[in-house]
């Protein structure tokens, strides 16, 4: 330690000889230190020692030894592939130690493809507890693989992860009840086995009633007749189908759930409109969803007319009206005589306007629905579901009432019908935004006889 010290004030001595303020000050500060110890450092060690700095010195700037600046530098991609070769080779000689059938593990040549990443990716994910689903088809490894991020990658193995947990339930429940209607039916044949006739052994009782069962096979052909006549009579309505580039997956996938609801309700009224799906591509997105969805075969067998062309070469121009919230023109009145057309697409107000472009340049007419002329809007955008769409124009073309049509619209968006008045007085919440008819103008179902006196 003694001589730690007098090497560094031989160092200051020497860098202070030319200010004599600053060497007075150096010997009163070691002026406890004997005299033997500042001259036990010889001249030579004074002259090539490094000079010192009152500043932190840099690693990078201190000066390295010729051996370090040779060093190579270290390629961290050969030393993972190095690495990964020896721990396939130690697991080779594991296979072989305990299973001598096996043949040799082939190594890794290159990257890995990227359903083989996003497969690993989810593997290691559910081994570290995250939510992820049990069971992932290639599609959905593909899907994985395009998510730009890893938040969203995160997202979209959540969504599926809730997705199977939502269809265990289903399915789960499903066996529950058929479970019970077995035993059901179990309990009555044992108890109609009893009091029965031989013949009836084994066999659950009948219902003893005069009503004849309607099947739900009738119901279903008496609803595709319907269909099948509104292919040839009925009005047309178009779904424009050529919006998949402004929509992410999700969104497709809410877009063909709409569409199916859409069908079923339009099959289920008692004057179908004959849909059209105009601009449905082959090599689209909405196509593979579709037969997803259905089904080949039912989707072949759906009353539904299909096509790849545009419907302004379907349909004459001066007939076509293309309904968007975003149209200045207001619907007033339904016309039998005109093709309406509805943007087959989820609009979350991300990108508004981008049906009204569409009509403005192929040059169709444009309109949107009286929202804001009979109901006092709340809050949320005015663009509405295609169920929500089919269901109004279905409405407003039966009864001609914008009021019963309306009522299709979500109560959490607004608050109320306007009065039927001179001025826009908007109704409280607290009463029944519904039109009904006053209790004067109802009739009577059963009128009963006054008694006469005797």
């Amino acid at each position: 330690m003694m001589s730690l010290r007098s090497h560094v004030v031989g160092v200051l001595r020497r860098c202070c000889r030319r200010c004599p303020e600053a060497s007075a000050a150096v010997k009163f500060r070691y002026s406890g230190l004997p005299t033997s110890s500042f001259t036990s450092t010889p001249l030579s060690a004074l002259t090539t020692s490094r000079s010192l700095s009152t500043g932190w010195t840099l690693r990078k700037d201190a000066p390295q030894s010729k051996d370090v600046e040779a060093r190579p530098e270290l390629d961290l991609d050969a030393w993972k592939s190095v690495m990964r070769s020896q721990a396939l080779q130690d697991e080779r000689h594991e296979d072989e130690g305990e299973d001598e059938d096996k043949g040799p593990i082939p190594e890794e040549d290159g990257e890995l493809s990227p359903l083989e990443a996003s497969r690993r990716l989810v593997e290691t994910w559910r081994m570290a507890g995250r939510s992820v689903p049990e069971v992932i088809t290639d599609e959905q490894l593909k899907i994985l693989s395009e998510c730009p991020s890893k938040s969203s990658k995160k997202k979209y193995l959540k969504h599926l992860f809730l997705k199977e947990g939502y269809k265990k339930a289903d399915r789960m429940k499903k066996e529950k009840r058929m479970a019970e209607r077995v035993a059901m039916l179990k309990e009555k044949a044992d108890g109609g086995c009893d009091g029965g006739d031989g013949e009836r052994e084994g066999l659950p009782q009948l219902k003893n009633t005069y009503l004849m069962k309607f099947w739900d096979r009738s119901m279903e052909t008496l609803l595709c007749w319907r269909a099948a006549q509104a292919m040839q009579h009925g009005q047309p309505l178009v779904f424009d189908m050529s919006f998949d580039q402004h929509m992410t997956r999700k969104g497709l996938e809410n877009t063909v759930s709409q569409l199916l609801e859409s069908e079923g309700w339009n099959r289920r009224d008692e004057d179908p409109f004959h849909l059209h799906f105009c601009n449905l591509q082959p090599n689209g997105a909405y196509l593979p969803e579709l037969v997803k969805r259905c089904g080949q075969e039912s989707w072949e067998r759906l009353l539904i007319t299909a096509t790849s062309q545009q419907h302004i070469d379907v349909f004459p121009h001066d007939q076509l009206v293309y309904l968007t919230a975003d149209s200045p023109n207001i619907l007033h009145t339904f016309d039998h005589s005109k093709v309406y057309v509805i943007g087959a697409f989820v609009d979350h107000s991300v990108m508004p306007g981008v049906s009204l472009a569409k009509a403005k340049r192929l040059k169709l007419a444009t309109a949107r629905l009286p929202l804001d002329e009979y109901l006092h809007w709340d809050k949320g955008g005015k663009n509405l579901t295609l169920n929500q769409m089919i269901q109004i124009l279905m409405k407003v073309r039966d009864t001609g009432s914008w009021e019963k049509a309306l009522e299709f619209v979500p109560k959490r968006k607004h608050l109320g019908f306007y009065q039927q008045t001179g001025k826009r007085n908007v109704q409280s919440r607290a009463f029944k935004t519904t039109y009904e008819r006053p209790q004067k103008d109802r009739v009577p179902l059963f009128v009963s006889k006054p008694r006469q006196k005797n």
